[in-house]
């Protein structure tokens, strides 16, 4: 098991990563082909379609309630590095809640025995 100051340690570092995430968004991108309804188009080809894409749609939950959104071409790179910061928040996040909860077990358990050496020097 780890002791408190490798905890705090591992919190602060957590915190220092978070701080270098930089832009964010949550969800996950998918990518798109289309048929269009214009007759004769290459998209309706019978032996050899061409559709129309790829299009790149954003979904994601804001406020409780599902959203989507489609991303232009030249924003896909950025969207998808704002996609994994966002999953390494997560991460981060949950790491720290995991450590955080560590550090408090070991802090009360110290409590406990620094209170219970007092009780037995009173005792003596």
């Amino acid at each position: 098991m780890k002791n408190i100051t490798t905890l705090e340690k591992e919190i602060s570092s957590i915190k220092n990563k978070l701080m270098s995430l930089g832009d964010m968004h949550p969800g996950s991108m998918t990518e798109q082909y289309n048929i269009c309804g214009t007759p004769g188009c290459k998209c309706k080809d019978k032996h050899n379609p061409k559709k129309h894409g790829p299009y790149y749609q954003l979904s994601f939950v804001h406020n409780k309630k599902n959203s989507s959104r489609f991303v232009k071409q030249e924003l896909v790179n950025e969207t998808r590095h704002q996609l994994a910061n966002y999953k390494k928040f997560k991460q981060l996040v949950e790491e720290w809640k995991i450590a955080a909860t560590e550090l408090s077990q070991l802090k009360w358990v110290e409590i406990s025995k620094t209170k219970e050496d007092k009780n037995n020097k009173k005792k003596s």
